[in-house]
């Protein structure tokens, strides 16, 4: 609300309309104890920013019409919340604390909350929220965080200029005495039906809150041991037991008076049919860690790695630093507001076990959820309406977890040996401002570029593998797919060292073979690469592992059904515009009939011929890179399992996109997939060209110039939904326009027809466009395009997008800005009158149009009248598409670029 307007700047949605002229974007969030505002602006830019922004803390309007709109908007996030676990279940725990703690209330809000239970109650809500304001908007309980170019007296002199003026009541910080949970919350088992068809376990304590002891970090040991996936760990012991997938602990919901505690365990169907064991065994590593003594060596390679973290932390986002900032000058002392809890530096192993003595059978409350529950339950939430069924734990299974023999698996960790030692930078490198190219043959290519920006002992290595075999057919795309989740979980022991040791890989399987990513400090890198591929090469089917992920795959293709709408869109659209893409439900079908044998047949296939792509760079100098390259290609040709040979040229994979022929207006409709979700979405998208450098600036211009004209009118004043984005879309270099809206109250043909009435009326505000507001726009964009990487991962995510996609454009900011500062707004409107008006004689336009549950007798309706009759939009054909792979075996295709 706050963000509407202010007696100082009065015209409503003029603040973000303000910062989107000058590259810039807004936000705000409200967690447990606080709400944070924040925004940020291109650098010149900044003082009347800040001007705006300060009036909403010293003078806001928010009207009744505003209000009531907000309510909506409040309300339609909410019913995007309604068949998502992670809301449905969190909101559970809730249900389960004592009723006299704030704990214990509705987690967000709704029209129910906001509107008609106040109106029965006779309370006005703009009253109350005005109360609210005038209660708890002091000064003196703010804390502001400004990030700028300018010396810290004039940033000083910018602020209290501006900021002086929000008034001190004086009011004490509020206090929430007592603890959320009474008695009867503690020592239950809660058993819940999720969405999704998956097998949760949730152990939660309430604890001393680390904030009251940032310095000796409990929760970070205790975390980091429970936590713990190598050899001798809960996860490790479960995951060999075939009875888990995931595993993850941290300290949550945290204030200066208690914090939560949780384990959260992703099981198998078999796991869920062990669940009392499951818990059983992760209360014995909890007495390891009680009976064994706190550990001071484990807590110095903590200690020892969050130093490395500190000291040679990647620069982040200005917008994300402030936020965090201004949170940590809330909770810790003036000394500490740039380090918080992220630096443990004192050991004490009391506090520490005071902690670990909280974690016992009696104070825990254990949730459960499964499908396997369905039907057996008595109970239902209020405000999500999950079923659940709550027992107190008997005193004879509290006793059990507590006095059985802690099984000999469990023990803990060993030292890490992927803990960097050497952090020093190369001196000798060449300076490089774009990747060069180092090597290509038949068998693979290598770009590199050394680091003289970020200067830290980091490195970054990107290696893309292409085989023919692993997308031809469904089943090879999840052959491949279960390929990759058996090395990652062969690699799982090992690895884990190296993620705490802060080198972090993801390994995944794309529509043309698998990919290797990995970041961090470069002394251990290579050690961490030579471990996946001897994974990789040395590759054997363990036939019980692989029954774990085959039905890990299966139900995570099975619960693709539960997507929001708008991934469904987003989902359908790939389908129809990616040459070669498969539909989920024929991964469902592939998946229910492979075996190990299959797979055991496949890989050898897969990897018979293989080219890769790499990217490294870093703190590396190029001797190194050609000996890693050269460790993955010697690997690949010398395997045990495999010997690869190169890829003959014909082989090599494209990325083709369907080539929308000019003038083009096609549907595609389609039901949405779960119905008890009753929220539609539409994807409006208008295709624009490949890779042409004057289009690419000008869609992105027509975007940042649109694109808070499109949220303040669909979303805030025709109120559509919560989720409303203009935003530029790039398919492997093909670019184009997409509007996403996700709405519970219109049906997506209307959708569609509000979004063509506002590009209707989107030509006379261009048209009328000052000069110095299209320049304002212009800036704002170049702003953007010049901001330089923050860090070595954003500026390898750059240019392997360049080497990915084949379009090899390195220097595309440089050159887009340069074409960019010779844009008029004649370009402008000539761009938009030619690809975005309707009827214009290059737009090409697919739209997909998801039917939710709200709105089934509309598409039983549409595609009634579609096939009785062709329908017309502003004068133009509606082409409709009834079969996504017939449409596509007819179409043109852009060229590929790789």
């Amino acid at each position: 609300m706050l963000f509407y307007s202010s007696a100082k700047y009065p015209l409503e949605d003029s603040y973000m309309k303000y910062l989107s002229e000058h590259g810039g974007h807004s936000n705000a969030f409200t967690s447990c104890e606080h709400t944070n505002f924040h925004f940020d602006v291109n650098v010149d830019h900044l003082e009347e920013a800040l001007d705006r922004f300060a009036q909403f803390f010293i003078c806001p309007l928010m009207s009744a019409d505003a209000t009531s709109r907000e309510i909506n908007a409040v309300d339609s996030e909410n019913t995007k919340n309604l068949t998502s676990d992670a809301w449905r279940l969190d909101q559970l725990g809730r249900h389960f604390s004592s009723q006299s703690h704030p704990y214990h209330k509705f987690g967000t809000g709704s029209l129910e909350t906001l509107d008609s239970c106040p109106k029965q109650r006779g309370i006005d809500t703009r009253e109350e929220l005005l109360k609210f304001y005038d209660e708890h908007y002091s000064s003196n309980l703010m804390n502001l965080t400004v990030y700028g170019q300018e010396s810290l007296d004039e940033l000083q002199a910018l602020i209290e200029h501006r900021f002086d003026a929000i008034k001190n009541t004086q009011k004490e910080r509020p206090c929430f005495s007592g603890m959320p949970c009474d008695p009867e919350n503690l020592q239950i088992l809660i058993k819940a039906v999720p969405v999704e068809d998956k097998h949760t376990l949730v152990l939660s304590w309430i604890i001393l809150p680390e904030l009251l002891h940032y310095k000796e970090a409990p929760s970070q040991y205790i975390s980091h041991l429970l936590g713990h996936e190598a050899d001798g760990s809960l996860f490790a012991l479960l995951k060999s037991l075939g009875w888990a997938t995931g595993l993850c602990v941290y300290e949550c919901d945290s204030s200066m008076e208690y914090a939560f505690f949780r384990v959260i365990i992703e099981l198998t169907d078999l796991g869920q049919e062990h669940v009392e064991e499951v818990i059983g065994f992760t209360f014995q590593y909890i007495r390891i860690l009680e009976g064994g003594g706190v550990q001071e060596w484990i807590f110095q390679e903590l200690q020892a790695v969050r130093e490395m973290d500190f000291h040679f932390s990647d620069k982040k986002a200005p917008m994300k630093y402030v936020v965090q900032l201004a949170s940590k000058m809330r909770d810790y002392p003036v000394e500490d507001w740039l380090v918080g809890s992220s630096l443990p530096r004192a050991f004490n192993p009391d506090t520490i076990l005071r902690v670990i003595k909280m974690l016992t059978p009696e104070n825990v409350r254990i949730l459960s959820a499964s499908k396997q529950y369905a039907g057996k339950t008595t109970c239902v939430e209020p405000w999500y309406t999950t079923s659940f069924s709550m027992e107190k734990i008997s005193m004879n299974t509290i006793e059990q977890w507590k006095s059985c023999p802690i099984d000999s698996r469990l023990h803990l960790p060993s030292a890490n040996p992927f803990l960097a030692t050497d952090l020093s930078l190369k001196s000798n490198n060449q300076k490089m401002d774009l990747p060069g190219l180092l090597h290509k043959s038949s068998m693979s290519t290598l770009w590199f570029k050394s680091d003289h920006l970020f200067k830290t002992p980091k490195a970054c290595i990107e290696i893309d593998f292409h085989s023919p075999e692993s997308n031809s057919t469904p089943e090879a795309t999840v052959l491949t797919a279960a390929f990759v989740e058996l090395v990652v979980d062969y690699l799982n022991e090992i690895a884990y060292f190296a993620e705490v040791a802060g080198l972090s890989y993801r390994i995944t399987s794309t529509s043309h073979g698998f990919q290797v990513s990995m970041s961090g400090y470069n002394h251990k890198i290579a050690s961490l690469l030579d471990k996946i591929l001897e994974k990789v090469v040395n590759f054997q089917v363990a036939g019980d592992r692989f029954s774990i992920v085959k039905e890990k795959l299966l139900k995570q293709y099975e619960n693709c059904r539960f997507w929001q709408p708008y991934e469904q869109v987003l989902h359908f659209s790939k389908l129809l515009l990616h040459h070669k893409k498969w539909d989920m439900n024929a991964f469902v079908e592939a998946i229910k009939i492979i075996d190990a044998m299959d797979l055991s047949a496949f890989v050898p296939r897969l990897m018979s011929k293989i080219y890769f792509e790499c990217y490294i760079a870093g703190n590396v100098d190029k001797a190194e890179a050609e000996k890693w390259r050269l460790m993955v290609e010697e690997a690949l040709v010398n395997g045990n399992t495999f010997k690869c040979k190169p890829l003959l040229g014909a082989q090599h994979s494209e990325k083709r996109i369907i080539n929308l022929v000019a003038q083009s207006n096609l549907y595609y409709p389609v039901a949405g997939s779960n119905l008890d979700d009753t929220n539609s979405a539409l994807q409006f998208y208008l295709q624009v060209g490949q890779d042409d450098e004057i289009l690419n600036v000008l869609v992105e211009l027509f975007i940042l110039s649109t694109k808070q004209q499109v949220f303040h009118e669909l979303r805030s004043v025709q109120q559509l939904g919560y989720i409303v984005v203009l935003a530029n879309r790039n398919d492997f270099g093909v670019r184009g326009a997409q509007f996403i809206i996700q709405s519970a109250v219109k049906d997506p043909k209307d959708l569609e027809a509000r979004v063509e009435a506002f590009l209707d009326a989107l030509g006379d505000n261009l048209s009328k466009l000052t000069d110095e507001e299209f320049k304002r726009n212009v800036d704002a964009l170049i702003g953007e395009k010049l901001e330089k990487h923050k860090n070595l991962r954003e500026e390898t995510g750059f240019f392997w997008t360049e080497i990915a996609y084949g379009t090899l454009k390195f220097s595309r900011q440089k050159d887009e800005v340069a074409i960019l500062k010779n844009v008029r707004k004649e370009d402008l409107l000539e761009f938009y009158a030619s690809f975005i008006k309707s009827g214009g004689p290059k737009r090409a336009k697919l739209s997909i149009r998801l039917y939710g549950g709200g709105h089934q007798d509309q598409f039983n309706s549409h595609i009634q009248d579609c096939q009785s009759k062709a329908e017309t939009a502003r004068g133009v054909q509606e082409i409709l598409i009834k079969d996504i792979y017939e449409f596509k075996r007819s179409q043109a295709l852009y060229r590929s670029l790789k």
